[in-house]
């Protein structure tokens, strides 16, 4: 394993990222799980981040549950407050205690303001709930190592929270991969970041599973560079290139990605001006793909409970290679759980941290599937069903 040095600390390049934890019938894998971390420990991974809301706020008692079993002093824990969270009221003590008892410790190496962006940012600043002032004085009492935000918002809302910090923000932890490098202003970013000394963690390395899949002509050139390499660690390779990168979040969902992963960070290896050319070519070809990364802060308030994060994935492999196999996923949706069912309400939209026009994005599939052969005889079965029930009524 390489690894950075941070103050006094040194921090695995490779972190683990438990948003997405292997699952059984829709709960977290535990026996996979405390697999995972240990093989991540003995592998020489020792950065560990969570957060309050992922896996509906089970990902923190899991991981707590793994990393208990080992000497607490082998690993780095953190975790963030969910400032972006929509709530009436935002008590970062009530959380904070919570999340001690759920993760079993008494102190945590790295604590982040979770997802500070366009519509959380005030709430942040908002004196309130005097959330900074709380999180600073934890980090006096010994029971926050290092404080820092992540965030999804634009430059300018980074630059207006740095500003409002006043330095108290010790590192930043952002959307980076060579796909958002220029597609989601991730260079300037960066670069804003870097500027000020503020070391960058990086999340959504992989774009949530996106880039370990590119089109067929890349694939064919990269693999016959390094047949025996992984498209994903390309991205993470791409990564190693950056000096202002201390660590890198990969949210592995099993062991088998997990070994891959700590196979790539073996040693720093950078990519070749060969293999920077074919991933150059390969973004061009991606540029029109809706940027989901799944973190599925859609879903909690879509009334009707779509799946929206599966739905934009099948629609960008629909825009890239149309045919009745890329949707596949949907044969198995009930007729409320379809693109087509989307009310257009436009809350997913609002809390969206890509800034996707959802209800835009589904209706496009909707039609998209239309005019494909299987999908144009269901539209038509329930055109025809439309026109009777209005007919009745």
């Amino acid at each position: 394993m390489i690894y950075r040095n941070f103050k006094d600390k040194k921090l695995s390049r490779l972190a683990f990222g438990t948003m997405r934890l292997p699952l059984i019938d829709g709960n977290i894998d535990e026996k996979q799980t405390f697999q995972m971390v240990d093989l991540a420990l003995d592998s020489g991974v020792n950065y560990f981040d969570t957060a309050y809301p992922y896996h509906g706020g089970m990902s923190e008692v899991v991981v707590g549950k793994a990393l208990k079993r080992h000497d607490r002093d082998s690993f780095y824990l953190a975790t963030k407050f969910p400032g972006h969270q929509i709530s009436s009221s935002y008590n970062a003590e009530e959380i904070f205690e919570e999340q001690l008892n759920k993760c079993g410790v008494d102190r945590f190496d790295f604590y982040l303001l979770h997802n500070v962006y366009e519509n959380s940012i005030n709430v942040y600043k908002d004196e309130k709930w005097k959330i900074l002032d709380y999180f600073l004085q934890q980090k006096k009492n010994g029971r926050i190592g290092h404080l820092g935000f992540s965030t999804h918002g634009g430059l300018n809302i980074i630059e207006d929270f740095l500003d409002y910090c006043d330095g108290n923000m010790e590192f930043c932890q952002i959307q980076l991969n060579y796909l958002d490098w220029q597609l989601q202003n991730a260079k300037a970013k960066y670069e804003l970041l870097t500027s000020k000394g503020i070391p960058v963690w990086v999340m959504e390395p992989v774009r949530g599973g996106r880039l370990a899949k590119l089109d067929d002509e890349s694939e064919a050139e990269l693999k016959a560079i390094r047949p025996n390499d992984s498209i994903a660690s390309y991205a993470l390779r791409w990564l190693m290139g950056l000096s202002g990168v201390t660590t890198i979040l990969s949210g592995m969902s099993d062991l088998k990605q997990m070994r891959d992963n700590i196979k790539t960070f073996e040693k720093e290896d950078l990519l070749s001006e060969k293999e920077a050319a074919i991933i150059e070519r390969a973004v061009k070809k991606m540029q029109n793909s809706v940027p989901c990364t799944s973190c599925r802060y859609c879903c909690d308030g879509c009334p009707i409970g779509l799946d929206i994060p599966m739905l934009l994935s099948v629609y960008n492999d629909i825009k890239f290679s149309p045919s009745v196999n890329t949707s596949m996923r949907l044969d198995v949706l009930p007729k409320e759980k379809l693109p087509s069912a989307c009310l257009k309400c436009g809350k997913c939209a609002r809390v969206c941290p890509q800034k996707i026009d959802i209800p835009t994005a589904l209706g496009s599939l909707t039609e998209a599937l239309s005019k494909m052969p299987k999908w144009a005889d269901i539209s038509r079965e329930r055109e025809e069903a439309a026109k009777k029930l209005k007919a009745k009524r």
